[in-house]
């Protein structure tokens, strides 16, 4: 293992005599609700934003900008004096959070961090604000404490990652200019386990969602006025989604598994080498077992290297108190695919829909409307940003990190790869566990502590390599 420059000590040095002001900074940011799936939070998401391009500013970066999109602004910037011959890094981290209901699960408000046993508890501290501001904290701590970075850096921070890809697809296609990079780093996933083994996520599936309405009479019936002679939307449409699945757990959409790669001999190993316990596993999320799934993969495999479809909610009808006897005039739902390379989210898309409209009875009418979507991605395990990624993870927690493919989605990483050519290296500092969309989101502040001086160690080691030999050239 090499040993850290003079730099990379300084750096370190400067993390650990500015540890308490940072993390007042991060409470600061962990305070802004930056939901950005809720209209009413628009000016919160702005604020957030501003308020990284702020703190980008003040630690020593250039040309910090907000460009406005159709929904909220990204924040880019730079600092691009570690020379031609070094590295160019892209820092991609994303502000906005999901919304934070259940409010009254929460053990305090959610944007008001709570600290207990070395963890911090708010909206946002693992995914994405915490991670986020931990690449702000190494930039700052290599140019202001080692007296510049030892590769050249831009940053790419978004604030539609919870809600819509769109925004961000767009401007990677829009502005390759603010981009150019050598090999981009990503911090939204998480470590192996919650005992601080680190982790190096080589894949994400991708994503297509959906909004399906089923119509039938022109208002709510009485059901013992009309039941037996008019078709009920909510019993089409839950006949038609429980047909989607068969009785393997795989999806029935013609053509939804025609391109998809399967597990390679090293996928599979890496997956194996994975410190997992089935039963732990599920007492954690409080049910009684893994379900069922598709023959020939384990539930890891299952849960990250193999394409799924979910119901993610229902409507229509009437829920209230009592009963109320009627057929509704119509019901509807959102549903979702995630995807692995090499399938296509506009291909599945278009397939669902024609599927969906195909097996409808003629005596309703069914909408399907896209939501979101997103491509798979895998960046391969030897990649050179990966072997360095191992070591700076190693320095920084005292153990080999291990190497995983996501179940998750990062639409905007799979759409620089696409449109850029860019390869991501994934190195995420939240726990597994960590309750990343769910009342009382925490980080243990080792993880971030530990990530920080990764991310140190990770620019000093990419600082001893030609930006050819990331790009492959």
């Amino acid at each position: 293992m090499t040993t850290p420059t003079r730099g990379a000590d300084a750096a370190l040095a400067y993390l650990r005599d500015h540890a308490d002001e940072h993390l007042k900074g991060l409470d600061d940011l962990l305070r802004i609700p930056s939901v950005s799936a809720d209209p009413e939070l628009r000016d919160e998401c702005r604020r957030a934003a501003r308020w990284v391009a702020d703190e980008l500013t003040r630690i020593g970066a250039d040309h910090a900008l907000l460009t406005d999109t159709s929904s909220h602004p990204i924040v880019t910037a730079d600092w691009l004096h570690a020379g031609p011959d070094k590295p160019t890094v892209l820092i991609y981290c994303h502000y906005d959070v999901q919304p934070t209901d259940p409010l009254d699960e929460w053990v305090r408000p959610p944007f008001e961090p709570r600290y207990e046993n070395d963890i911090v508890y708010a909206r946002g501290s693992g995914d994405d604000k915490g991670q986020l501001f931990m690449h702000i904290k190494a930039a700052e701590a290599w140019i202001r404490g080692a007296g510049g970075s030892p590769v050249n850096l831009r940053f790419f921070f978004e604030g539609d990652e919870e809600h819509d890809s769109r925004p961000s697809e767009h401007f990677v296609a829009n502005h390759p200019e603010l981009l150019q990079a050598d090999i981009c780093l990503v911090s939204d996933s998480d470590m192996a386990d919650d005992d601080g083994t680190p982790a190096i996520t080589y894949g994400l599936r991708g994503i297509a969602y959906w909004d399906v309405k089923v119509s039938g009479p022109m208002q709510d019936l009485h059901s013992g006025q009309f039941g037996g002679g008019v078709d009920n939307p909510a019993t089409v449409l839950v006949q038609m989604l429980a047909s989607l699945v068969d009785a393997d757990g795989r999806c029935t959409v013609p053509g939804f598994y025609d391109r998809v790669r399967d597990l390679t001999d090293a996928d599979r190993a890496a997956y194996a080498a994975q410190p997992f316990d089935a039963e732990d596993w599920a007492q954690r999320i409080g049910v009684s077992g893994p379900k069922d799934g598709e023959r020939g993969y384990t539930l890891l495999e299952r849960m990250s290297g193999r394409p799924t479809f979910d119901i993610n909610g229902l409507s229509g009808g009437y829920s209230g108190e009592g009963s109320k006897t009627i057929i509704p005039a119509w019901a509807a739902a959102k549903i979702s695919t995630r995807l692995v390379p090499d399938q296509d989210h506009l291909e599945i898309e278009r397939a669902m829909i024609k599927h969906l409209e195909a097996i409808a009875p003629p005596t309703v009418e069914v909408t399907v409307t896209p939501i979101q979507g997103g491509q798979p991605l895998v960046t391969p395990l030897d990649h050179p940003g990966c072997l360095l990624a191992a070591r700076a993870l190693e320095k920084a927690f005292g153990k080999a990190p291990l190497f995983h493919r996501s179940g998750g989605s990062i639409p905007v990483v799979a759409a620089m790869d696409t449109l850029l050519g860019l390869k991501s290296v994934m190195v995420g500092f939240a726990s597994p566990n960590g309750n990343f969309h769910s009342p009382n989101e925490w980080m243990p502040l080792a993880n971030y502590r530990g990530g920080m001086d990764a991310l140190v160690h990770l620019w000093d080691e990419l600082g001893g390599v030609t930006p050819g030999e990331l790009r492959g050239t």
